[in-house]
């Protein structure tokens, strides 16, 4: 079940990913030329709506459909989501993301129906029209059936966050958000939820607390800053580089496993992301567009000019209460708990239900047959797996090892012609049905794991 809700999360967040730099343009021209801007300027402003209402939603539809039928699929999905624009008054981001894949799929199917059966020097003709009428087609349907139910299903959501604000309760999301990040949803939450929701709350108030939800660093940069105090072994020793990957490059996947060591951590981010909600609140503070990475850089070039205060004040609050929480927890109950003693119980767990022995080297790595190429596989395929690769790249040019192109990926999407895959053991399972053919070496730290130093090892061996 938790493969399938990441599968399904890492579906959601592909389609907005590779167009972060478009919502990064949208906010930035919103943050500077806004009635409510640093320089308000009211021509450079209109480019504000036909952005938000247009460019994102055809980006975001485009990018599913290619994901689903290729080109022809993401040109359906660019054509399908014009119903869903030009039938609502709201930025259409949720609609984008059903009907960008739907119409994909309907093309697929199309073109496996026709297969065998076009009359040779028709190709053109028919694959031209037949994405043309059935794009109409759907367009009109998207108009009269999706966008109600859109609407309907964002009225939802929007009463039922109203009500949270209302009641002063909105820091109860954390005791949802934290948990979902650690299992590598964070992607899921921030573009799939909460950036449709944040991004209808700035088109009328210019900016929205619903781009800090899930970005906030604070909450991670307290459990690191606990570690450095009270870890042990390289759990401790990686955690001050995990805290300034973490805080100044954004990159929340960094933290996940030291709370995965020990699982009472959750306690201390769910507290300190409820504690930073609340500043937030109370300060009225907001971002204009979706901060991505998470970095403190980002976030700070995204606020509202108002809201720097307010901003400030809750990530070091919510770093604080994190800490705080985290340092009785790691002391009493992570007293016999170090990343390297994590990985050997899962290791040995492992090994154990496949009813084999003791292996002195990642049962994995084979011993035969060159490497010449290696994915670094995270969930989107642009924050840990970069870092992941260029560590390993690193070590590789060290050890005098030629010829291995090393690559990050989405794990959902890792080439076939990959011989071998690194990646977080909670995406171990993800890995093997995107790319069965490859061997498989699973780590719990990005920056320290042990795994690197075996792994240089036998690729020295394998490719000497």
């Amino acid at each position: 079940m938790k493969e399938k809700v990441q599968t399904f999360g890492r579906f959601l967040s592909g389609m907005v990913m590779p167009n972060i730099g478009a919502f990064i343009a949208w906010g930035l021209i919103a943050a500077l030329f806004i009635e409510k801007g640093w320089c308000p300027n009211a021509a450079i402003a209109r480019l504000v709506d036909p952005m938000s209402h247009m460019l994102l939603p055809i980006l975001i539809a485009y990018t599913g459909g290619r994901a689903v039928g290729g080109d022809r699929g993401a040109l359906a999905g660019g054509i399908t989501v014009m119903g869903v624009i030009a039938a609502s008054e709201a930025p259409m981001f949720l609609g984008a993301m059903i009907v960008g894949p739907l119409a994909a799929w309907v093309i697929k199917k199309f073109d496996k129906a026709m297969e065998g059966h076009i009359p040779p020097g028709f190709e053109m003709l028919i694959n031209n029209f037949s994405v043309g009428i059935i794009g109409m087609i759907l367009a009109i349907l998207a108009m009269i059936g999706i966008t109600p139910l859109v609407n309907g299903l964002t009225g939802m959501m929007s009463a039922g966050v109203g009500a949270l604000v209302e009641h002063n309760l909105l820091p109860l999301t954390s005791i949802f958000i934290e948990p979902a990040k650690v299992l590598f949803l964070n992607n899921a939450l921030n573009q799939g939820i909460f950036s449709p929701l944040g991004i209808q709350q700035a088109e009328e108030a210019g900016k929205s607390v619903f781009f800090l939800l899930e970005a906030n660093p604070g909450p991670g940069l307290g459990i690191l800053l606990a570690y450095c105090l009270a870890g042990k072994g390289s759990a401790k020793s990686s955690a001050p580089g995990a805290v300034i990957i973490h805080f100044f490059g954004g990159i929340h996947e960094i933290y996940f496993p030291y709370i995965l060591m020990n699982p009472f951590l959750l306690l201390a981010v769910i507290a300190g992301g409820a504690t930073g909600v609340l500043t937030f609140t109370l300060f009225d503070a907001g971002l204009v567009s979706t901060a991505s990475p998470g970095s403190i850089i980002a976030i700070t070039m995204m606020a509202e000019r108002h809201s720097y205060l307010g901003l400030f004040a809750g990530v070091l609050l919510s770093a604080a209460v994190s800490f705080a929480v985290a340092v009785p927890l790691l002391k009493f109950l992570g007293r016999d708990t170090s990343l390297e003693e994590a990985q050997a119980k899962k290791d040995a767990m492992k090994r154990q239900s496949k009813g084999i022995g003791e292996a002195s080297a990642p049962a994995c790595v084979k011993s035969d047959g060159r490497i010449k190429k290696i994915a670094f596989a995270c969930d989107a395929g642009m924050g840990s797996s970069a870092m992941g690769a260029t560590v390993l790249k690193k070590k590789i040019a060290a050890a005098g090892i030629e010829g291995i192109e090393v690559i990050h990926t989405p794990v959902s999407s890792i080439p076939q012609d990959v011989q071998l895959v690194v990646t977080h053991q909670e995406l171990g399972e993800r890995a093997a049905h995107s790319n069965p053919n490859a061997e498989l070496v699973l780590i719990t730290n990005f920056l320290a794991a042990p795994e690197y130093e075996t792994l240089v090892e036998n690729l020295k061996q394998r490719n000497s």
